[in-house]
């Protein structure tokens, strides 16, 4: 039975700022994930394109509050919000979750960027965050998988300008960065999953393959770390953590509750405002 991060998972995440946790998620619950994702009709109807900047465009669905439904039960599961608390010491809240959809053929890149390089813009004084990606799909290099530089972590925040409709990190920089640091690419099964710091420097390839990958990434931030402003994504909310076993319940007993959440449209997610003027 997969358990919550073990100590040693925890040091591998300090040093390294991420941890792939291979088969976090078992067969089935991951099976009723993906069945309900790509049968969800309300995921599709919100979901929304950023160009990459590379003449690809990347889909996704954007939700703020974890809901009753099959999305919920894994993002406030045990298992994961356990791991979270492990990770960022202590309490944690649920700060987004988002749908990447990378289709056959079509599904664009993610340019080099970190999680809290616009995060910080939303008010959030501290980088102890975590975002948590889970493997719906294979995930492969030839269908745009994850790619990471281990220990870049620590570089600190670094300036974002707008890479297409994307916030990316600037670019010289990161060049820079890669001739000191290693390049590592995070091939995952499904149900597999992987732990990243906020500052980690991360992005994918476009999918130019016949097989899609889809992620499903639930992103928390430490309570004492709430916000000092609003924003588009929630200040400090409490989180009703439950049982592992929900997942199963609640999958099995109807696909058409996956969409009980509150989507954030495209129009909303204003992680890139403010840095038009850098470009």
């Amino acid at each position: 039975m997969p358990q919550p991060l073990r100590d040693e998972q925890a040091a591998v995440y300090r040093r390294d700022g991420y941890v792939v946790v291979p088969g976090f998620f078992e067969a089935d619950e991951i099976d009723l994930l993906r069945r309900a994702a790509k049968e969800d009709r309300g995921l599709d109807e919100h979901a929304f394109g950023r160009a990459d900047g590379e003449g690809g465009t990347v889909r996704l669905s954007l939700w703020n509050h974890p809901g009753d439904g099959i999305y919920g039960m894994f993002a406030r599961c045990e298992r994961i919000v356990r791991s979270a608390e492990k990770l960022l010491g202590g309490e944690v809240y649920h700060y987004h979750s988002k749908m990447i959809m990378k289709d056959a053929h079509v599904g664009g890149a993610w340019t080099w960027h970190q999680d809290y390089g616009y995060w910080y813009n939303n008010g959030v004084l501290f980088p102890n965050l975590v975002s948590v990606s889970i493997a719906v799909d294979p995930s492969t290099r030839e269908n745009g998988c994850l790619q990471v530089i281990p220990g870049s972590h620590e570089l600190g925040r670094i300036e974002h300008v707008l890479s297409g409709d994307q916030a990316g990190a600037d670019r010289e920089r990161v060049d820079a960065v890669l001739t000191r640091l290693a390049l590592v690419h995070c091939e995952m099964a499904p149900g597999d999953v992987i732990f990243f710091h906020a500052n980690l420097l991360h992005r994918s390839d476009m999918n130019r393959s016949e097989h899609p990958r889809w992620s499903m990434i639930c992103c928390y931030n430490a309570a004492a770390n709430d916000p000092y402003k609003d924003s588009h994504h929630p200040r400090y909310t409490p989180l009703d953590v439950v049982p592992d076993a929900r997942i199963r319940e609640v999958g099995v007993r109807r696909f058409s509750e996956a969409g009980d959440v509150a989507w954030l449209a495209g129009d909303r997610d204003r992680s890139a405002h403010g840095l038009a003027k850098k470009a």
